[in-house]
Formats: C-alpha cells, sequence, structure tokens
C-alpha cells in the first residue's frame, strides 16, 4: 500500500499480451478488424496462385473476382492478420496501367 506521499503504483495486467486491436485472442484477425495496409502482389493468374495458395491460407476474404477498376483479385489475411491482395489487370485499361510492371 502506497503512503499518502508516495506515487500511486502502476497496476498491472495479468491477461495475455493483446493483439492489434487489443483483443488477447483471434477475433482480431476477422475482416476490417484491423487498421493495417494491404500488400498488395501483382500476378499473372490470381486463379492458379490462389488454387496453389488454397490449403495454406487459413482466412480468405474474397475469393478472385473482377474489380470495377480493371483487375481480378483475391483478398486474405496473412499469418499476422494483414490484408494481402492478390491481383491480375484483366480490362485492357488495367493491362495498359500495368503494363510496364509485367515482362
Amino acid at each position: 500500500m502506497s503512503s499518502p506521499s508516495s506515487p500511486p503504483r502502476p497496476r498491472r495486467s495479468r491477461s495475455p499480451t493483446p493483439g492489434p486491436s487489443g483483443s488477447s485472442g483471434r477475433a482480431w484477425r476477422r475482416p476490417g478488424r484491423t487498421r493495417s495496409a494491404i500488400i498488395e502482389f501483382l500476378t499473372p493468374d490470381v486463379d492458379a496462385d490462389c488454387a496453389r495458395l488454397r490449403a495454406a491460407v487459413e482466412v480468405w476474404v474474397t475469393e478472385p473476382a473482377v474489380m470495377p477498376w480493371g483487375n481480378r483479385s483475391a483478398l486474405l489475411r496473412d499469418p499476422d492478420g494483414n490484408l494481402v491482395n492478390l491481383f491480375t489487370p484483366v480490362t485492357p485499361e488495367a493491362v495498359e496501367k500495368f503494363a510496364r510492371f509485367t515482362r
């Protein structure tokens, strides 16, 4: 116990170290729970990459779909809960936009 003239002692938490959004379990891995950046990978065939990764990825946020801006994209969470976007340009405009990044 502290005396009136001594500063109060900090309280120690007995809970496990919290995850990125303050929870201690895996609940923070749900889509929308973290405020992280999206890691993006331009790939020649998003569908083939998703099929190859299917068994290794625990959380798929979205299945491959064509986005309004012309990319076929799939979102997943890595083991740390970060969002990862795999995408392939599919419309002529998107293909032209990303042409300098492909070989």
